[in-house]
């Protein structure tokens, strides 16, 4: 084992392994985790125990990264670890760290169901593609990403449902001598959200007279050959939530008031999880599941009821 070989240099050889097998919005993340966080912090270091890797979630929360992103960030060292033990440059280390107790829920923006169908008049009757991409976000639970890259021809009026196949974003990549500054239009990034969404019927109807006089490789959200940014559109719906009145959210509010809607509806979870393109279940379960106090209520005296 080469115990002079440091973590900096490991981090470089581990990515110019990964980039062969990860696309580059993926490859992107890494450079980006590893530059920002990894190697500033560990960076010298011919050894990282689980006390280093725990000391560094710790440093890392308190200077207010979010846990989503604390956890990427362990699991990419996890994965630099583990390439270095494969190819003997570091000792091989099992990293298992511990997160603080959350003690309070953090619940997604959600529309209420009066501000809901107060946006949906709004849009339907000033009607736009951008505000068609509204109508769908709310209609099918479509990210941000997936919208921007929805073509005409992903949208089948005969069976009545939305393909899901690409998604769109802005890839921001400094590794090295490497620069990239580009719009991407790719693939989602895993498999589950690779889906077919039945349209509602008012999205249908909306549709149906649109798909007539439209070429199928434009993209909705402008009619043209050239798509929406992500961040341009974010920054109309932040200008239209203003002009509305309406609480300020983030636009992935929208997918989360498909989701919340869905389950108010009692629909089965695991439907629900097949259409927002979830990987399991068990976050769908765990976004938008929390009974409220009157199903609480019917339950301790269903309960109750057996116990007399």
């Amino acid at each position: 084992m080469n115990s002079t070989t440091n973590f900096a240099t490991v981090a470089a050889l581990w990515k110019a392994d990964k980039k062969q097998y990860v696309k580059t919005s993926t490859y992107a993340t890494y450079c980006l985790l590893v530059r920002c966080h990894l190697v500033p912090e560990l960076g010298g270091r011919t050894d990282v125990t689980e006390e280093d890797a725990q000391a560094l979630v710790n440093r890392k929360l308190a200077a207010g990264l979010s846990r989503k992103t604390v956890r990427d960030i362990v699991t990419v060292l996890r994965m630099i670890l583990r390439f270095a033990a494969r190819r003997n440059l570091m000792p091989a280390r099992r990293i298992e760290v511990t997160f603080p107790t959350e003690r309070e829920r953090r619940e997604p923006e959600v529309l209420t169901l009066a501000d809901q169908r107060r946006l949906m008049t709004y849009v339907r009757e000033h009607f736009s593609f951008r505000n068609l991409g509204i109508c769908i976000c709310l209609s099918a639970g479509l990210r941000i990403g997936e919208v921007c890259a929805l073509q005409w021809e992903d949208i089948d009026t005969a069976s009545g449902v939305i393909r899901v196949r690409k998604t769109l974003q802005r890839i921001w990549l400094a590794d090295g001598s490497e620069r990239i500054n580009a719009l991407v239009l790719d693939s989602p990034k895993t498999r589950n959200s690779i889906r077919e969404v039945p349209m509602t019927r008012e999205l249908l109807a909306l549709v149906r007279p649109l798909k007539k006089v439209v070429r199928g490789d434009f993209f909705v959200l402008t009619n043209d050959a050239a798509p929406m940014e992500p961040r341009t559109y974010r920054a109309w719906f932040d200008r239209l939530q203003r002009q509305l009145g309406l609480p300020r959210m983030r636009f992935h509010g929208l997918r989360h008031s498909f989701a919340t809607r869905c389950i108010e509806s009692r629909c089965d979870c695991k439907t629900v999880s097949v259409l927002l393109g979830h990987s399991s279940v068990s976050t769908t379960l765990n976004l938008y599941v929390h009974p409220n106090l009157d199903q609480k209520r019917k339950c301790i005296d269903a309960m109750g009821r057996l116990c007399r």
